[in-house]
């Protein structure tokens, strides 16, 4: 700023000497586009109403900024970011990494792996964030080392978007609430991302068709909700099916057609076939078994009242703002509330395939990476935290537990826990095989020896990874292309009883999201449990009123 400061005197006093009159109206117009593309600092923004409870000083800001000699249209960006916070911090809270952290870090880390973006490799920040990531109770502080990480984040924040969408697509301001910075009115946020037009006739959605899917369908869910949503059903005691006659049927197909699942102006009291039509529909959208019953829970999922469901797809558009632009080609999306995996060609669905996920407390980490190898008849190097959690206490009252489970030790870490591993063979935990895509959070495909967890709606029992139901399909699939791989060299390798890596020929991008919203192949919207309360949590911060416990899990 300083030399902005002098630079700007001497060319005026040079101007003034000359008595250049238009000089003083070029640099007021100058000043007047540096401003313009500053937004003005919220005040309204305090402890009590923000999405982070930790905020900075502005002079901190302006020393980074000094200090790293920022380009002026790198600075502008984030002086505009913060005023638009209240110098509220962005990716930190004194609870931890925001959920947005992860997923920009996640992107980030892709871009400088994979894309080999030099702008963005900064190794000081990479020991730093996977310090962060790693640590299980972080308790940020308003300190000069965070604040330091802080505005690094968004000075990385803002090359990202700069150098990874076409200009006019992610506008300035736009860019500034991908970081929901205060809680508001869910109405009013939907009414702003439904009705704001631009000059320029560019939009994010127009580069991210998902975003554009599901914010269609926001304003069919805004419209209900503002109308004032959909009757509240009489809860029932037992299922209902398909020829029965009650006075709550006429409510479930009012219910039913304000949301579309049912045509027709039908209100009798009778469960006729449209109404069992209508009934698999919503079951599909609620990821149930289509039967046609109408049971007690279904109804309470009707019951959710619309203005939540608004929210939830709020939520779930703010997740979709940071997934990589889908690649042509092959690609492999994992969802994990959905618990299914989805196999695309040329941005077309290939086939699907049932999945197990984290449970609650190893939870699987939304992130992208590309899937680059194979290892068939695997070693289980068990993770440090299982082995201290649930190995170690195992071990202090039966010494053979290691060699009951097929186990062996190989050393200890830098911390002194034991290094353990699961020999390959029918016991191993990974199964046959596993699905390799480097990453920091330690998460992989795998094959399972609980074939039975398949069987059920809700699949969250892992220990982080993923678990695959059909692993054989996988290896076929991946290894199409490398003819030497045969079946029968597969089956052989999957039994050898011996540790075999094989490196993929053309790797596959692997997305695994956290969608609780979305909107399906056929066009349909999808609503799930929000199995790690990410949207109980984020919701509680970002929304007037919170997040109602009746979406955060179907009990």
């Amino acid at each position: 700023m300083k030399n902005i400061f002098l630079y700007t005197i001497l060319v005026c006093s040079l101007f003034a000497a000359c008595q250049s009159v238009g000089s003083h109206n070029d640099t007021d117009e100058n000043d007047a586009k540096g401003k313009k593309n500053v937004s003005k600092r919220d005040y309204s923004i305090n402890k009590s109403n923000s999405y982070s409870d930790l905020f900075f000083d502005s002079t901190a800001m302006e020393k980074y900024i000094a200090s790293k000699q920022l380009p002026d249209s790198i600075a502008r960006r984030i002086r505009s970011f913060y005023n638009t916070r209240n110098y509220q911090f962005a990716w930190f809270s004194s609870d931890g990494l925001s959920e947005q952290t992860y997923a920009f870090w996640n992107l980030h880390d892709y871009v400088t792996t994979y894309d080999n973006d030099t702008t963005l490799k900064d190794k000081k920040l990479q020991k730093r964030m996977d310090a962060l990531v790693a640590e299980e109770n972080l308790s940020p502080r308003a300190d000069a080392s965070y604040i330091n990480t802080e505005l690094t984040l968004t000075e990385h924040f803002i090359r990202y978007i700069l150098n990874n969408y076409e200009k006019g697509y992610v506008k300035r301001k736009e860019m500034e609430r991908f970081i929901p910075f205060k809680r508001q009115d869910p109405l009013f946020l939907a009414d702003s991302l439904l009705n704001k037009k631009h000059k320029d006739d560019k939009y994010f959605e127009d580069v991210h068709p998902p975003y554009r899917a599901l914010k269609e369908q926001l304003g069919k869910y805004y419209n209900v909700a503002k109308g004032g949503g959909w009757p509240q059903i009489t809860p029932i005691k037992k299922s209902l099916k398909k020829g029965v006659s009650d006075p709550v049927i006429t409510m479930i197909k009012r219910r039913l057609q304000i949301t579309g699942e049912m045509i027709g102006k039908d209100t009798s009291q009778v469960f006729t076939d449209t109404l069992e039509n209508a009934v698999r529909t919503f079951q599909t959208t609620m990821g149930y078994k289509p039967d046609g019953v109408i049971t007690v829970q279904l109804v309470k999922d009707m019951n959710v009242p619309a203005i939540e469901r608004v929210k939830q797809i709020l939520l779930n558009m703010g997740r979709m703002r940071w997934m990589p632009i889908e690649p042509d080609g092959r690609l492999i999306i994992v969802n994990i509330p959905e618990f299914a995996l989805h196999v695309y060609e040329n941005k077309k669905k290939a086939w699907d395939m049932d999945v197990v996920v984290g449970k609650e407390g190893h939870n699987t980490t939304m992130f992208s990476g590309d899937l680059n190898q194979i290892v068939f008849s695997p070693y289980w190097n068990v993770p440090p935290s299982i082995v201290q959690k649930e190995i170690l206490p195992k071990l202090a009252s039966n010494p053979g537990y290691l060699a009951s489970q097929n186990m062996e030790q190989v050393g200890t870490d830098e911390n002194g826990v034991p290094k353990i591993r699961q020999l390959p063979g029918p016991g191993n935990s990974l199964g046959k095989v596993k699905f390799l895509f480097p990453n920091s959070f330690n998460i992989y495909f795998h094959d399972t020896n609980a074939k039975s967890l398949f069987e059920r709606d809700k699949r969250a029992f892992s220990h982080g990874c993923i678990r695959l139901a059909e692993p054989e399909k996988m290896a076929h699939y991946l290894l199409r292309d490398q003819p030497e791989w045969t079946p029968e060299k597969m089956e052989d390798a999957m039994n050898s009883g011996k540790e075999q890596y094989v490196k993929l020929k053309n790797p596959v991008p692997v997305i695994i999201t956290y969608y609780t919203a979305w909107v399906d192949d056929n066009g349909q919207l999808n609503f799930r449990d929000d199995i790690y309360s990410h949207d109980e949590t984020v919701g509680s911060k970002m929304f007037i009123g919170g997040y109602s416990e009746q979406i955060a899990s179907r009990k």
